[in-house]
């Protein structure tokens, strides 16, 4: 036979199942170069690029666009690019196909059933110190099957071990196999030695540019995508040809299109339906004045060109006051609250794909212009799907503006495990009394949906009487 191997669906972070083969980038019997781009594949979050580790081919591709996939599962043959491949020996491969995981099922067949596998010895119960910083929930667990808690770092607060550090290191070690390991560097060898970013290098092939000699804008002379593409020369366009006008497909009239939800649709509806299913929700509302911050926006505008957003002072605002109120900077796992030290605010960005939630690590210690750069710079991640797991995983608290779409007010549902999410509203002009006289101000409406399990009202209406002092005097911002 052929010396084929299998290319098998990647797997990307622990908690990735399956995936979505959204287009092949190289045609099955065309032979590719190492580096090439072979798929473009979508998880729950992200589009990655999967990168060939070595010349080959393609002998057979057996998913098919827009398919999902588990984990391990075969969704290609690969071959050397100069070999001949018979269809009957891909078809004895394929056949003859088992992933790592045997709960993955091959679409290449059933396979024979697998022989019983030997008793499990029980569990050796250990004894753990009584002054072990480990929750009774994983203490009882470890002692109970056996683990050995030394080696562990706990992920609590104060690096206490979580029931779920124990259930983690509990588990057996993965078997790696189904096929070669694939090359998720995204740039060929004749830009090693380029200093860029991958997707500027990625960009420089495509539109053919030389970075030799270019200096970037980055930090220490790095070039980035807006470099590169300052580079690329400007498609012309024959003015004397009129574009076509867009045309929008429907349904017919009477009938329904019914459209399969993608791998980040599923994830949101998943998440979402247990929060508002198993979180008691309350909300808190309040009318805050931002006069002062579209003073400060102004002023910044005025002396750089530029000024961070109204969401930008906001995120600020909730990062101090979160610091002064952390009993509302937490997480709620099972029957353990988790509060932490710093304010890491999950700031909801809207994408053609869904609702993603990147992370602004540490707003508490950062400038609102450094929130405004890390802002823009997550949402530009966000939109063409090159966020990493660690930097929309996680978070202490949300804010979801949809003050931009002119909507004066709503509740926000909780994104779990988080304790709580700020719901901002479009800034209205309004007639209000000030100092016994009337005047107009700016007006946002705010809503602050809490977990009940770990906030009371009074701590929640505490948090938001803070937050609108801070709004409404934003010198306190950048102080």
């Amino acid at each position: 036979m052929a010396n084929l191997r299998a290319f098998a669906m990647p797997k990307w972070g622990i908690e990735m199942t399956e995936g979505v083969v959204a287009e092949w980038m190289v045609a099955e019997g065309v032979p590719f170069k190492k580096g090439d781009l072979l798929a473009l594949i979508e998880t729950d979050k992200i589009t990655n690029e999967v990168e060939a580790e070595a010349d080959g081919m393609f002998p057979r591709l057996i998913a098919q666009t827009g398919g999902t996939y588990a984990v391990g599962e075969l969704i290609a043959v690969l071959a050397g690019p100069d070999e001949a491949i018979s269809a009957a020996d891909v078809d004895a491969f394929v056949a003859g196909f088992r992933p790592a995981d045997s709960k993955v099922a091959s679409k290449a067949g059933d396979a024979p059933p697998p022989p019983p596998a030997p008793a499990a010895p029980a569990a050796v119960k250990v004894a753990i110190a009584a002054d072990a910083r480990i929750s009774p929930a994983a203490r009882a667990f470890a002692e109970a099957q056996g683990v050995d808690i030394s080696a562990i770092i706990g992920s609590g607060p104060d690096g206490r071990i979580t029931f779920q550090d124990v259930q983690q290191a509990s588990l057996p070690p993965v078997a790696i196999g189904g096929g070669t390991s694939v090359d998720l560097t995204p740039v060929g060898e004749t830009l090693g030695n380029v200093f860029a970013s991958p997707l500027a290098k990625r960009l420089a092939v495509q539109h053919g540019v030389d970075l030799t000699g270019v200096t970037g804008t980055g930090p220490k002379g790095r070039i980035g995508k807006a470099d590169v593409l300052a580079l690329v020369k400007p498609v012309t366009v024959d003015k004397a040809a009129p574009s076509a006008p867009i045309a929008f497909a429907r349904p017919a009239p009477g009938t329904a299109e019914i459209v399969k939800m993608s791998p980040m649709r599923k994830a949101i509806a998943k998440a979402l339906s247990h929060s508002k299913s198993t979180i008691p929700h309350f909300y808190l509302r309040s009318a805050v004045r931002i006069d002062a911050i579209l003073g400060l926006r102004a002023q910044a505008k005025a002396a750089t060109g530029e000024a961070p957003s109204i969401n930008d002072y906001i995120v600020r605002a909730c990062a101090l006051a979160l610091a002064r109120h952390p009993d509302v900077n937490v997480q709620v796992h099972g029957e353990e609250i988790h509060r932490f030290g710093s304010a890491d605010i999950s700031v909801a960005v809207a994408t053609d794909k869904g609702l993603i939630t990147p992370i602004v690590k540490g707003a508490d210690t950062l400038s609102v212009a450094a929130i405004s750069r890390e802002v823009k710079a997550l949402a530009e991640k966000a939109r063409t799907g090159r966020l990493q797991p660690d930097e929309f995983q996680g978070g202490s608290f949300s804010v979801s503006n949809l003050g931009m779409f002119g909507i004066d007010q709503f509740d926000a549902i909780i994104n779990p495990p988080q304790g709580a999410i700020l719901a901002v509203g479009a800034g209205t002009r309004q007639p209000i009394e000030i100092g016994n006289a009337l005047a107009f101000a700016t007006i946002v409406q705010l809503s602050l949906s809490c977990d009940h399990r770990a906030i009371d009202g009074a701590v929640g209406a505490a948090f938001m009487q803070t937050l609108k002092g801070l709004i409404e005097e934003p010198a306190l911002l950048v102080g």
